[in-house]
């Protein structure tokens, strides 16, 4: 499509719609539009109940505050996360990056995984959305 591109056509790139109107915009597709995203859906893990550390945001993990890692979204951004299964949710605040484990989307610290009742489990889909 690209070398046949002429002002006036629309398009499909990537699942990107685009109208030209005499100019082409071209957009890829990945992470960087993933970054965005104001809503997100996968796998969460938490910390260990012992886990003592910094986080990426400079504080030392507190396990009884509500706080979580995720790869991109900025320190401070407040997420709601639901788990799938049951229907729970609980607030988080991003403190950390991660997690660095493929298929997952958000690491929960110990106090977020106690709200939502997952110990038993250890990692769960859920889905998440920026407060």
């Amino acid at each position: 499509m690209r070398g046949n591109w002429r002002p006036g056509m629309t398009g499909r790139i990537g699942g990107i719609v685009l109208v030209t109107a005499g100019l082409a915009i071209f957009s890829a597709p990945g992470p960087a539009c993933a970054q965005n995203a104001r809503a997100f859906a996968g796998l969460a893990s938490y910390y260990d109940k012992n886990y003592v550390g910094k986080t990426a945001a400079g504080d030392r993990y507190d396990g009884a505050k509500l706080t979580a890692a995720h790869r991109t979204l900025p320190f401070g951004t407040r997420v709601v996360v639901t788990d799938k299964r049951t229907n729970r949710s609980v607030t988080v605040t991003i403190n950390d990056r991660g997690p660095f484990i493929k298929g997952r989307v958000i690491d929960l610290s110990y106090a977020a995984a106690t709200a939502l009742r997952m110990q038993n489990r250890g990692v769960i889909a859920v889905t998440a959305a920026v407060e």
